[in-house]
């Protein structure tokens, strides 16, 4: 394909609404007949059935569109319901089974102070986390996956931030303190059972 045709083509991928002929012409400095040849090579290189995009003209314009063969697909991507933000109880819930994995439900709960079967649901749903076995006493163990890796940039679970290097407020330090505390107190509790 000529280089103004591979032009044409990037200004049509970068604009969201149909190009005119003069438009074309004026941001290549190509003149009209020039313009006619490289969107007659274009139309050929995109014809139907040959690539994933079609050259179409419509509304006065020139635009790129899928090829109609894709429409199925497209619409079973493009038609997903797109998932919000983690809300702060389902990040707290990722966060100690990131660090603490394999980790069941009832430690997270005891960790978090409040019942956590909500996030865990929620977090299992979106993939964020697995089943990791069962605990001594029966007890589902969770951790991480690869889809968490992806969402947080993290080649492993090695490039975790160490806690160790957050600074807390005194008041975080003491919720955090009397929380662990109980958490292990609750613990021990269960492991001398």
């Amino acid at each position: 394909m000529s280089e103004l045709g591979r032009t044409v083509e990037a200004l049509l991928f970068l604009s969201s609404e149909p190009v005119s002929a003069e438009e074309l012409e004026e941001a290549t400095g190509a003149g009209a007949l020039e313009l006619a040849g490289a969107l007659l090579e274009l139309g050929e290189e995109l014809a139907p059935g040959r690539r994933g995009l079609i050259l179409r003209e419509v509304a006065g314009g020139y635009t790129l569109a899928s090829d109609p063969h894709a429409e199925d697909a497209a619409r079973s991507l493009l038609g997903r319901p797109r998932q919000g933000s983690l809300t702060p109880a389902q990040l707290e819930t990722l966060a100690i089974v990131a660090y603490l994995q394999p980790v069941s439900r009832p430690e997270i709960a005891r960790i978090r102070g409040v019942n956590a079967e909500s996030p865990v649901a929620t977090l299992l749903d979106r993939g964020l986390i697995s089943e990791a076995g069962r605990s001594e006493f029966g007890a589902v163990l969770y951790k991480t996956t690869p889809v968490f890796l992806k969402l947080f940039d993290l080649a492993s679970l090695e490039d975790l931030p160490d806690p160790a290097t957050w600074d807390p407020t005194p008041e975080e330090e003491g919720e955090l303190r009397d929380r662990l505390l109980a958490a292990g107190d609750a613990r021990a509790g269960v492991a001398a059972e």
